[in-house]
């Protein structure tokens, strides 16, 4: 992150944001899943290996929640964002496995002034995790609304008749 706060002006189409590295513990992993997905692939590394995900695999929720992590130490809490109002796309692709190391990015892919708001904009990115191996895991698009820099002033024309 950089000493500058970023506001919406500084999310043009197509800049990127690098997301971790961030590796995946077996304790995190069943951690997460106690607490809000406790299936067997997630709590038990027997129970992982048998399974189609061959090991013990962070929840898909898990990997939701990874990924928002590393968007806030790569660029939300530096910046002037006012949250979200939803997720349009959340594809978890491969497990993730005990001990794999993610990373990626995030990618501006449009930015547009919101009439009904003046003074912020929403932005929409994509973002995607790759494992250590180069695999993608996750992928996630979602709009993100930022304030602006210097809020548009709306101008007014004098009524007709008015004096000025």
């Amino acid at each position: 992150m950089s000493d500058q706060t970023l506001a919406y002006e500084d999310f043009h189409p197509g800049r990127r944001f690098a997301l971790g590295p961030v590796t995946v513990s077996t304790e995190e992993i069943i951690e997460f899943a106690r607490e809000f997905d406790p299936q067997p692939m997630h709590i038990d590394e027997a129970a992982g290996r048998a399974s189609i995900l061959g090991g013990l695999a962070a929840s898909g929720w898990h990997t939701s929640a990874m990924l928002m992590r590393m968007m806030i130490d790569s660029y939300l809490l530096n910046s002037l964002s006012e949250g979200a109002p939803g997720i349009d796309i959340m594809e978890w692709r491969r497990p993730v496995i005990a001990g794999d190391t993610l990373s990626g990015h995030s990618t501006v892919l449009e930015a547009r002034a919101l009439r009904s708001r003046p003074g912020i904009g929403i932005v929409k990115f994509r973002h995607e995790l790759e494992n250590q191996r180069g695999e993608l895991v996750c992928v996630s698009e979602n709009p993100i609304m930022f304030r602006m820099a210097a809020p548009r002033q709306v101008r007014t024309e004098p009524k007709s008749g008015a004096s000025a």
